[in-house]
């Protein structure tokens, strides 16, 4: 018995990625609850517009914190200030009772600010734009969408890629006449399409369940699609190139899979979240896919409004594809096989 125990722990001792699940998943799990489960925002992105701008900017309570004070603006100027997500509500001024147009996209945050003016009473009434009836399902469909390329991004690719080493194809893969990117370029380009199906079906059968609007420009999502799906994918095929099992490509992946669930968004509002916690959040992809695809799909915003996330994506993408290529390289330089010229002193020996 005694031996039996001192084995299993030698073996975990040796298998760093359980340790990690052991160890590192509690913590992770307990921090994020402790710290980032939390459905109230404690302060909203204000703009005031219109005639009286200055005086109701000066009377709202300390929930607002007002950016924007335009005397100048109506209401489509303060419509547009919150298409392009620039704040979470505006109020216009000029008229009784002002209006408080609400954000309704970004949902956890829209419930406090509607919360909050309804203690007003008569003085404010609300306008909830982007998503009138407050729904969950308009706010998780394009999220869904994010985490579905999430899963066969990091999951299955990294699965398929280590069955190469699984099976002994690896060193076949060396000795081919093509560079490590052309090969990677090739083993992903199956998933690509199958996901870039995955996205089309979860979108298109979001939207005829849930009524979820699709309000925006086509292109521009399947633009924000691709390079975020470039980027899990790269993931991927790091994940595969660190991994020698199939279940090691599991456990890895899982690990990256779990923060993306918790700390983007998706389940709690990034605004909510502890400030030491909230930047892992702004490290992970799948927070900048979701500004994408609710602010295309919900809100319509231009594609200038969204040049942050695109771009932030777009530089993940260039590094995680780099680093999983050089990783792979370094894969397949062991395993080429070791030739010598044919005009050798050895062969001359001989």
């Amino acid at each position: 018995m005694r031996a039996m125990i001192l084995k299993e722990f030698r073996e975990l001792r040796r298998d760093p990625r359980t340790l990690a699940m052991l160890i590192a998943l509690p913590l992770l799990l307990l921090i994020v609850f402790g710290y980032a489960a939390n459905f109230f925002v404690g302060s909203t992105e204000a703009a005031v517009v219109g005639p009286q701008a200055r005086q109701a900017a000066a009377a709202l309570p300390a929930y607002f914190d007002v950016t924007v004070i335009e005397p100048g603006d109506n209401r489509q100027d303060a419509v547009n200030l919150l298409k392009e997500n620039k704040v979470d509500v505006a109020l216009v001024t000029g008229q009784t009772p002002t209006l408080a147009l609400v954000d309704g996209s970004n949902l956890f945050s829209a419930q406090s600010t509607v919360a909050v003016l309804n203690k007003a009473g008569a003085a404010v009434t609300t306008d909830v734009l982007f998503n009138p009836g407050l729904k969950t399902s308009w706010v998780m469909v394009p999220a869904l969408i994010g985490l579905i390329l999430t899963f066969i991004g990091t999951i299955v690719t990294s699965i398929g890629l280590v069955r190469e080493r699984e099976a002994g194809t690896l060193e076949q893969l060396a000795v081919m006449p093509i560079k490590p990117s052309q090969v990677i370029l090739g083993k992903i380009a199956p998933y690509f399409l199958l996901a870039a199906i995955d996205m089309a079906i979860v979108t298109l059968l979001g939207m005829w369940l849930f009524g979820v609007p699709f309000n925006g420009n086509v292109f521009a999502f399947i633009l924000g699609s691709g390079i975020f799906l470039f980027v899990v994918l790269g993931l991927g095929v790091f994940i595969s190139t660190v991994s020698q099992t199939t279940g090691q490509a599991i456990q890895t992946a899982f690990m990256f899979m779990m923060p993306q669930i918790l700390l983007s968004g998706m389940i709690f509002p990034l605004d909510a979240m502890a400030a030491g916690v909230r930047w892992i959040g702004y490290l992970l992809p799948l927070t900048y896919f979701n500004m994408i695809a609710q602010g295309i799909m919900l809100r319509g915003a231009p594609i200038t409004s969204l040049w942050l996330p695109f771009l932030v994506l777009a530089v993940m993408a260039v590094i995680v594809f780099t680093g999983a290529t050089l990783r792979f390289r370094r894969d397949l330089a062991p395993n080429a096989p070791k030739t010598r010229p044919a005009d050798s002193p050895a062969e001359d020996a001989s």
